[in-house]
């Protein structure tokens, strides 16, 4: 979470803190950095090469029976379009079932994976407390429905965004369309003037943190930019990551947070 710090010694040993932090979990086995296959189902049963159980959807739920030499019980998934995926065991192989846009997909995780192996860190820009920018959040008079598109060809994400956040940077406004954190408070997708050069091309994500008052009623809220992040995308081929709004691109470049993975260069 983003927050106001004291002394510069110690904004930078915390964000250090956060940034050990993510490279750590990112180094998990069976994390993000080990999916190695992607397979979207089908309404029709079918078998993958290589993986156990047979798998078809029905569009709201997603189905796996064994077969006659497997051992593990028959599953149902039943699971939000853009919510987490839900990780199983199958006669040793750990399969992530996700809901994506109108259908479902299974990711294979993998702790031997390449990307994994050849994880490096995460670089970064330096920590600048000058990147703490202080916005305003205008909550819309209901909550609305935003498509946007995805790093994956066809598929689009609907999220719910509870309003705008207003940012004022060298004289001039930049309005950004907010969405409700993952863990609380309120996130934003964008890109900028380094996306595609020193940063990931296709988005970057930061978190805010916003109290249930202020997301109800607006209010001031910090940007972090020292900690805005790249998204799965940015380091494996098997995402399915949403890209930002339209309008949701800064006219100047933010030297904070997240470079280009050292995979991607």
């Amino acid at each position: 979470m983003t927050q106001t710090v004291s002394t510069p010694d110690r904004f930078a040993s915390d964000w250090e803190e956060w940034h050990d932090s993510r490279e750590r979990t990112l180094k998990d086995p069976l994390g993000w950095l080990s999916i190695n296959r992607l397979e979207w189902l089908d309404s029709e049963a079918q078998r993958f090469e290589g993986l156990p159980g047979t798998w078809w959807t029905d569009g709201e739920t997603a189905h796996v029976t064994a077969s006659d030499h497997e051992t593990f019980a028959d599953q149902t998934f039943t699971l939000h379009p853009t919510g987490a995926g839900e990780v199983v065991e199958l006669a040793g192989v750990h399969v992530e079932v996700a809901r994506r846009g109108a259908g479902y997909l299974i990711r294979i995780h993998d702790p031997e994976a390449s990307t994994l192996a050849a994880f490096r860190g995460v670089p970064a820009f330096e920590p600048d407390a000058a990147w703490q920018i202080t916005g305003r959040f205008e909550p819309y008079s209901a909550p609305r429905d935003i498509a946007v598109g995805a790093v994956a060809e066809g598929l689009e994400h609907v999220y719910v965004s509870p309003g705008d956040i207003v940012l004022e940077r060298d004289g001039a406004a930049h309005r950004l369309i907010a969405f409700n954190g993952h863990s609380g408070g309120l996130s934003i997708l964008f890109t900028d003037a380094t996306s595609g050069v020193s940063t990931y091309a296709a988005n970057r994500s930061l978190a805010i943190d916003a109290s249930d008052d202020v997301i109800q009623d607006g209010g001031d809220v910090l940007l972090d930019f020292n900690r805005a992040t790249n998204l799965p995308c940015a380091f494996i081929d098997f995402a399915t990551c949403p890209l930002p709004p339209a309008g949701n691109t800064l006219p100047f470049a933010v030297t904070a947070g997240d470079k280009t993975p050292y995979e991607r260069n």
